[in-house]
């Protein structure tokens, strides 16, 4: 096989993978952007995104198993919540209404993002998209009421449908990064 022969089977797989990677996370975020606007409540959050494309780019990884979704999810909850709590923060305007976080959110946020790591690896549950669940709660983006309501109803969407979305063998070969040897 020459150069050009293998670089053309490469863009090949790599356009399938990508093909594939656009059907799936596009049926996840619009699954839950539909369950949204049925609701009308605020189901799509950046968080939404990055777990999605872990489903389906990675779904043989270790943070896409659904125990590590669903711990680090819960965990980073956890920690943006009490973050809120304890730096006093559970009523004060999120970062998108002042413009620019305060001192007291950025030790908040860095606070519930560390801890997130920190319990997620004493757990063995590895889940990297939960780092922006606890960004999103600790800077009052999602804070407790209605816009974390809608991030934890979102996610549910995403971590029960994401895993079988992950294993549709669409391009299945081409996902798993199998590359030709050259001479």
């Amino acid at each position: 096989m020459t150069r050009a022969e293998s670089n053309h089977i490469g863009l090949a797989g790599r356009v399938a993978t990508a093909l594939r990677y656009l059907c799936l996370t596009a049926v996840l975020v619009g699954v839950v952007g539909v369950a949204g606007r049925l609701l009308f409540w605020p189901l799509l959050t950046s968080t939404v995104g990055p777990t999605a494309y872990v489903f389906a780019a990675h779904p043989q990884s270790e943070s896409a198993r659904f125990r590590n979704a669903v711990v680090g999810h819960g965990v980073a909850i956890g920690t943006g919540v009490g973050a809120l709590w304890a730096f006093g923060l559970i009523n004060h305007p999120s970062v998108s209404a002042t413009g620019a976080p305060s001192l007291v959110q950025v030790a908040a946020s860095a606070v519930a993002v560390g801890f997130t790591l920190f319990i997620l690896e004493i757990l063995g549950s590895h889940h990297a998209p939960s780092a922006a669940t606890a960004l999103l709660i600790s800077t009052g983006l999602a804070r407790p009421g209605s816009p974390l309501i809608g991030l934890v109803l979102g996610l549910a969407i995403v971590l029960v449908l994401g895993p079988s979305c992950g294993r549709i063998p669409i391009a299945r070969a081409t996902a798993s990064r199998e590359t030709v040897p050259m001479p």
